[in-house]
């Protein structure tokens, strides 16, 4: 029987024209509306969906494939996904019925897409670009003045590859300096990140403190993996604390941000504004007070929302797939797997 295909979270239908060399020897299926199995509805909608497949594609973590639901699908031979690491698999129950999972590696070289993201969502919402961009084209002129980021500190929650390549551009394009600080972060690792990126020792300067770290922040960007030990290491104690001119930029992970804590700072003024490129779920509801909220009036805080694009740049999203392709076509001729995760 020629086997089953299901491409799932495939949101812009990127994926089928890598496929296309395959149809006669897989039937593919792509299922681009996201359903979230943490939701019981969702769940059975989900394996309701996918039971018929023998293989099937994740999209990085749009999809969480627990145990539970892994069980649930008796015809699963093999799970591939995008990405080097994929948190939301259950890696375990997968082996446990033999099923392998294999990712993908593949990054332009160069300054990584989410660095870039971020410095777009930083930029954007310090100069009102999205603000003043709507009031142009509705008719209106000047409104509202923007921020200037030279001498200003730029805050690291988180000062791995990301975080100091976000703090390398801080400080070579804009002169700002650079506070980090993360609960195992040692001055000697920061001037070691520094180091790394072609910096001088202590450019990377480590905070003492949590708290210190966002009371002198002007802008906080947050870089952590997402864990139980991170989840919700922003909270209201943490908001309360910075500045009022102060903004929050998020490209890595909704959970990090106690969702409602943020939400009633930003509805009080409390900060500047925050630029969020992830939250939980995605995406987003369509009665998610992220969508439905006048931010930026009736003194509430300027936000700024993107659809987790910090990796959705074109010649990655297309390689990940023709690696996929690629190992798909090994598994139909019975070859080793590229890049298998378990």
């Amino acid at each position: 029987m020629t086997p089953k295909f299901a491409i799932l979270d495939d949101y812009q239908g990127i994926a089928p024209p890598h496929f296309a060399h395959l149809q006669s020897r897989v039937d593919i299926t792509s299922f681009p509306e996201t359903l979230d199995p943490r939701d019981p509805r969702q769940r059975d909608e989900l394996i309701q969906r996918l039971q018929r497949f023998d293989v099937i594609l994740a999209m990085r973590e749009r999809t969480p494939f627990a145990a539970e639901t892994i069980a649930a699908l008796p015809n699963l031979k093999l799970l591939l996904t995008t990405g080097t690491r994929n948190l939301s698999l259950d890696l375990q129950a997968c082996a446990d019925r033999g099923i392998p999972v294999a990712g993908t590696e593949g990054r332009p070289p160069g300054v990584n897409s989410t660095v870039q993201h971020t410095w777009a969502l930083i930029l954007a919402l310090a100069r009102h670009v999205a603000r003043d961009d709507a009031a142009v084209k509705a008719g209106a002129w000047q409104g509202s003045l923007g921020m200037n980021l030279s001498g200003k500190t730029l805050a690291l929650l988180g000062l791995g590859k990301l975080g100091s390549q976000v703090g390398k551009i801080a400080i070579q394009a804009f002169d700002m300096n650079v506070l980090a600080w993360s609960s195992n972060l040692t001055q000697e690792k920061a001037d070691e990140q520094a180091q790394a990126q072609g910096l001088p020792a202590g450019s990377f300067d480590v905070a003492p403190s949590k708290t210190e770290f966002f009371a002198r922040a002007d802008v906080v960007s947050l870089h952590n993996v997402l864990s139980e030990r991170s989840r919700g290491i922003v909270g209201a104690p943490e908001l309360a604390t910075m500045q009022p001119s102060a903004m929050i930029v998020n490209t890595s992970r909704g959970p990090l941000i106690d969702e409602p804590a943020l939400l009633a700072a930003l509805n009080a003024g409390q900060i500047r504004g925050a630029a969020l490129d992830v939250f939980d779920p995605e995406p987003l509801p369509a009665d998610s007070p992220w969508r439905t909220t006048a931010w930026g009036r009736d003194g509430r805080s300027e936000v700024l929302l993107s659809p987790h694009m910090g990796y959705g740049e074109e010649e990655l999203i297309n390689g990940w797939y023709r690696e996929v392709a690629e190992n798909l076509e090994r598994w139909l001729d019975g070859k080793e797997l590229l890049r298998k995760m378990n």
